[in-house]
């Protein structure tokens, strides 16, 4: 049985051979759409693994009050998009005064720059550094790790001193070869004392999370002084199972803050860390289902061009097929010689197809800095379908060859 078979993979491939050109074309037109399935739900598994590492480091019992929600509505016929208020330092302190449930740790902060510029000694960075001013609950609510030094006491907060906290990156140009904590920086001609290095959280849609500076918020507020700073709440639960009663606490909370009646609407937003990720999710789905579609079609023409191909040979290999056949060839075996070909081609290009898609999710993660995985699944899939449309485009060609008359083949010119 396994001699037949190889026997039969060996005339495949001589067949494939003596077609060469016409081979190659059909293994690209298959390839081609393995290819933009694989290619894109590589690059989709990418973005989804970068987004879901990103926004779960905020935390399963995690949520934040800002200004709007993750999607902002747009009125429709004329309607005005909804403006809300931005979440004032009044806000945020009557917040903090005033929400007390149990078990849960407040957070406040606000960027105060992005374009912030670092010095150290005689050096100094170029006008990219985001600056942020926070609370001492800030690096727990946001799953942010420090990878040496300490991160900020609440006397570091509450006395206003001068310490900061800088991400990893600068450990490779500002502070190359210089341990930094225990340094001094300057920002704005303010002198920051190091007492920690943040760990590496990497960059998202270009945003580098590694090049910030973390200072404390009062002394953001007196460097950094616009009338509309917009701050950011971010509350974290010790037990998931109350982040529920914990959330709608601080709506009512916040509700009383803003002054809204009952029947008003919230003029701020809540996000949890996973309603995001379920909305990035709903999004990539929708590109996977893209992905199908485009594989599909191009599948499909790719299985008439294999069944073409396969048509050819038949017909110019007649003659062959009636000396088999004259001498004992069965029709079962004419046919599987025939499923085989069709097959072997079709295995060539899903592998075709695989090598471009892994390739091209490689090329789009590391353009993007995205978590590149390997898709298991599409490969898998590919691998499946490329077999069932190999089958299917072989099915008639096989048959065809199986049911030619020897003698008329013998005759055939």
């Amino acid at each position: 049985m396994f001699s037949l078979f190889r026997e039969n993979v060996r005339i495949a491939l001589d067949s494939i051979r003596s077609q060469l050109l016409r081979t190659i074309l059909t293994v690209v037109i298959i390839g081609i759409g393995i290819w933009a399935l694989v290619g894109i739900l590589s690059a989709v598994k990418a973005l989804e693994n970068t987004i879901s590492t990103n926004f779960s480091s905020m935390g399963a019992n995690t949520f934040n009050i800002q200004r709007y929600e993750f999607n902002v509505q747009r009125g429709g016929g004329g309607e005005r998009e909804k403006i809300n208020p931005i979440i004032s330092y009044n806000n945020i302190r009557e917040f903090e005064d005033t929400y007390e449930f149990p078990g849960t740790y407040t957070s406040v902060s606000f960027r105060c720059t992005s374009n912030a510029e670092v010095k150290f000694e005689n050096e100094k960075t170029d006008p990219e550094i985001q600056v942020y001013g926070v609370n001492e609950n800030y690096l727990q609510n946001t799953g942010t790790e420090v990878e040496s030094g300490r991160a900020f006491t609440y006397f570091d907060i509450k006395n206003n001193n001068k310490v900061c906290l800088i991400g990893s990156d600068f450990t490779k140009g500002l502070f190359k070869d210089v341990n930094p904590v225990g340094k001094t920086l300057s920002i704005r001609g303010v002198k920051f004392k190091v007492v920690g290095v943040l760990e590496s959280k990497g960059s998202t849609f270009g945003n580098n999370q590694d090049l910030k500076v973390l200072i404390p918020i009062q002394v953001a507020r007196g460097m950094y002084t616009s009338p509309n700073i917009n701050y950011t709440i971010s509350i974290k639960v010790d037990d998931k199972q109350y982040l529920q009663t914990a959330q709608d606490e601080a709506i009512i909370t916040f509700r009383n803050i803003r002054g809204l009646s009952p029947i008003e609407e919230n003029n701020f937003g809540i996000e949890r860390s996973e309603d995001l990720i379920n909305r990035i999710t709903s999004i990539t789905g929708v590109l996977e289902v893209a992905a199908w579609i485009i594989s599909i079609i191009t599948i499909l023409g790719s299985s008439i061009a294999l069944m073409n191909i396969m048509l050819v040979s038949v017909t110019e290999r007649t003659r062959e097929i009636g000396v088999r056949k004259a001498l004992g060839a069965k029709r079962s075996t004419i046919s599987t010689q025939f499923f085989m070909e069709t097959i072997v081609i079709g295995q060539f290009g899903s592998i075709l197809g695989i090598l471009l898609g892994v390739l091209t999710g490689v090329a789009f993660a590391a353009i993007f800095n995205f978590d590149f995985s390997l898709p298991w699944a599409p490969m898998i899939w590919a691998t499946i379908i490329t077999f069932i449309v190999a089958v299917i485009a072989g099915a008639y060609p096989a048959t065809k060859a199986a049911k030619l008359d020897p003698i008329e083949s013998l005759r055939y010119e």
